[in-house]
């Protein structure tokens, strides 16, 4: 509802303007912000773009992760000798809700080296296939660490 509260004031700024075009719009988003910013403590809802700092906080761990995720398969594959132990392996999770759930599962599918294969039932449980258990099982532990800490910040503001 913010962002489109912004919009409508930033598209009255540029009606009220005697210049119809882009930088005039942009100039009444950044009023608009400024003006949504100055009234937060009188909106049901918590300020948008601290959500969108979020979305974008998450996006950046979710490189880094597939970096460092694309580096480790990569040093498996170029061995000489392929030594790898594939296998599936559970983890559990204290995220809550379908949204939530299917993020990190995408996240983590997205990620070299992992797949979700299956979620339980009960929606705390991850049944996840990694391309070689006792190196790659930690290297998502630690990433679904950072995922939850992250997809928790986006969708509950915690």
């Amino acid at each position: 509802m913010q962002v489109l509260i912004n919009l409508l004031i930033a598209t009255l700024w540029m009606f009220l303007q005697d210049d119809w075009s882009v930088l005039t719009f942009i100039s009444g988003y950044l009023v608009g912000i400024i003006v949504l910013f100055v009234i937060r403590r009188f909106l049901p809802e918590k300020f948008y773009l601290t959500t969108v700092l979020n979305i974008f906080q998450l996006f950046l761990v979710f490189i880094q992760e597939l970096f460092s995720s694309s580096i480790l398969v990569i040093r498996q594959v170029t061995r000489p000798r392929i030594n790898i132990t594939p296998g599936i392996f559970t983890l559990e999770t204290d995220l809550e809700g379908d949204l939530e759930i299917t993020l990190v599962s995408l996240l983590l599918s997205l990620t070299p080296g992992s797949v979700v294969v299956e979620v339980a039932p009960d929606g705390k449980t991850l049944f996840i296939h990694a391309m070689d258990i006792p190196e790659s099982s930690e290297s998502v532990k630690k990433s679904v660490q950072r995922f939850e800490k992250m997809i928790k910040k986006v969708t509950r503001g915690v």
